[in-house]
């Protein structure tokens, strides 16, 4: 017997805000959620219809009730390659997901939602970045790791979570918790961090989805757990779990999501269910990913070196050209990328098709490459070269020197590289293995110093050696990063 959560046959989650100084008028999270309090809403999803109520929507209180109707027989219909067989013959007709949330729920969610899960209200517009008193409630969560898991997903987020599983059947005690779980998360967050964590997280404790999972479900999860994913504890059975444990399509994400360079990740079966290390050891969960740090350097240089147009020299999928265009001081933002995929790869990640006007008229993506001249790069204000030396055959240094450094000739240059001293330090690293399958080389410390002094000499520019990530004393930090200055602007 499974315990129903909201009316039956229905899958309910319901959120609630309070008011707070940022919303003054708690029926104000009918223009975050772009649902009016005072309608009923409802719209045809996959497996079933989802409606939008409103129990209650008043000044000191607002809740929104998403109700999913599911129709087993419209999933019957639809099952077809990659579905998922419960084990026996009627496992179409007898299972949960008419009654408890699951991959379903948070398909449905992702629908209804959409704007306020992107973050946008063009009517307050000052409202998606504020941090509001947030309560949601699923009655009825299919949870593979039962409340613990509930908790262990959700309290590293900042949430507090109230979890308890229901029983099998509550007159027969003897049969034990079920793998339902009455699920309560109460913290002050963004609106659309809540649901961006919901809209991941619902079908990882599920461990299940209705869907044949592909590598478009690498961009969703790029997208929606971007910004609070790199640097949770559990990120790996996150990973594992939402991509339905295919290694190939993990990989692309930890590329993607934390750009550990090749190292490997275990996603053996079982063993990214188990907490990591990091989080064990700390309790705190994970350092910020050496992407971020890479970045973050990267930015901080930029902006203060005063930079206004940028060009990202191999940028990949764009996640320092999304950062740039964070900052509105950066009035024009270049992509540049030998790779027309990985071109079309960061046209997604950073949403080009729903960027404002504004944003939008700032960016550029070009198919060039680093080793030749390009007219279009000349004249800029800084050029940066993030983890791209190590790409090209050493022969092809000469082509890129000339390229960024005598022909666009900006007044700042970045260039990162991983540091191969600090390679010791990844255990999972062979000896004398490079951190990614693509490098050509990796230089010490001392190899980049040269490297980096000659073309500064050959060039008219001065040279600045900095670390990024923990300056091991032994070794030197993962990453070691080169700031090249003209040296008629440093005067």
């Amino acid at each position: 017997m499974i315990t129903r959560g909201g009316e039956d046959g229905a899958v309910l989650l319901t959120i609630s805000a309070a008011a707070s100084p940022a919303m003054p008028t708690a029926s104000d999270l009918g223009f975050l959620l772009h649902k009016h309090p005072d309608r009923a809403q409802s719209t045809e999803v996959f497996g079933g219809t989802a409606h939008v109520l409103w129990p209650q929507a008043d000044e000191q209180r607002a809740t929104a009730a998403l109700l999913l109707d599911v129709d087993t027989a419209a999933l019957q219909r639809s099952r077809g390659r990659g579905s998922t067989p419960e084990g026996f013959a009627l496992a179409d007709h007898v299972n949960d997901r008419p009654y408890a949330a699951s991959s379903l729920l948070a398909v449905a969610l992702g629908k209804v939602f959409r704007t306020a899960l992107a973050g946008r209200c063009d009517a307050r517009p000052e409202l998606p970045g504020a941090a509001l008193p947030l309560e949601v409630h699923v009655p009825s969560l299919v949870s593979r790791g039962g409340a613990a898991l509930v908790r262990r997903l959700f309290e590293p987020l900042g949430w507090e979570v109230d979890a308890a599983a229901q029983p099998l059947d509550p007159h027969v005690p003897a049969w034990g918790d079920s793998r339902v779980v009455d699920t309560r998360l109460r913290g002050t967050l963004r609106l659309a961090d809540a649901l961006s964590q919901l809209y991941v997280l619902l079908p990882v404790l599920d461990d299940a989805k209705h869907y044949w999972v592909s590598a478009d479900e690498v961009d969703k999860l790029v997208r929606a757990g971007g910004d609070w994913l790199p640097t949770h504890p559990d990120r790996d059975l996150v990973m594992t779990r939402y991509l339905r444990h295919q290694r190939s399509l993990v990989r692309d994400a930890v590329a993607r999501l934390d750009d550990v360079e090749g190292l490997p990740l275990d996603t053996g079966d079982g063993a990214a269910d188990k907490p990591t290390a990091t989080a064990t050891a700390t309790g705190a969960g994970r350092p910020a990913p050496l992407a971020v740090l890479r970045r973050e350097a990267v930015l901080a240089v930029l902006r203060e070196a005063g930079a206004a147009s940028v060009v990202d020299l191999g940028c990949g999928e764009g996640g320092l050209v999304r950062e740039l265009l964070r900052d509105p001081r950066f009035t024009r933002v270049v992509g540049a990328d030998v790779s027309a995929r990985e071109l079309d790869r960061a046209a997604r990640r950073i949403g080009t098709d729903r960027l404002p006007d504004t944003v939008a008229a700032r960016l550029e993506l070009l198919q060039t490459s680093a080793t030749y001249r390009d007219e279009r790069l000349a004249g800029v204000d800084a050029v940066t070269l993030v983890e791209v030396v190590e790409h090209l055959d050493p022969p092809r240094l000469p082509a890129l020197e000339r390229s960024v450094f005598l022909h666009a000739r900006p007044r700042t240059v970045v260039v990162t590289t991983p540091n191969a001293e600090h390679n010791v330090r990844y255990p999972g690293l062979a000896a004398g293995a490079f951190r990614h399958p693509d490098h050509r080389f990796e230089w010490t410390r001392a190899e980049l110093a040269a490297w980096a002094e000659q073309v500064a000499e050959r060039h008219g520019y001065a040279v600045d050696l900095r670390p990024v990530g923990d300056d091991d004393a032994e070794v030197g930090p993962p990453t070691q990063m080169a700031v090249f200055t003209r040296i008629e602007e440093a005067a």
